[in-house]
């Protein structure tokens, strides 16, 4: 899935000089703490439903932690439930892409994001 992400993100015409990767949310805490003070970090992109930590429960310990503070996170879910989607706003998303979807669609919700970044 991850590669379906990075490819519907260049199909969308976005520049990827460098792609951070993780395969559940304790992973993705993990990275963020490893590039704290890095500019590089534009966007991040998380499911909602991975193993060991889910997505929600990764939005929740990043915003404890105060981890890539400004950096704006849309969230890719199967689930169309207003709860997990206002759960995760509250935890700190700036969208959400429901799966399937479109390249255009993943342009849609993040161009705008990264333009206001």
């Amino acid at each position: 899935m991850r590669k379906v992400i990075e490819r519907a993100l260049r199909q969308a015409g976005l520049e990827l000089s460098e792609v951070l990767q993780a395969s559940n949310g304790e992973e993705a805490l993990q990275t963020l703490r490893d590039n704290q003070g890095s500019d590089a970090l534009a966007l991040i992109l998380s499911d909602i439903n991975m193993p060991v930590m889910d997505g929600l429960q990764f939005l929740e310990a990043r915003k404890q932690e105060n981890l890539a503070q400004g950096v704006p996170v849309v969230m890719i879910t199967t689930e169309g439930n207003e709860s997990f989607v206002l759960r995760a706003i509250a935890a700190g998303a700036q969208g959400y892409i429901c799966k399937p979807f479109t390249a255009e669609q993943v342009k849609a919700r993040v161009l705008p994001l990264l333009r206001a970044a």
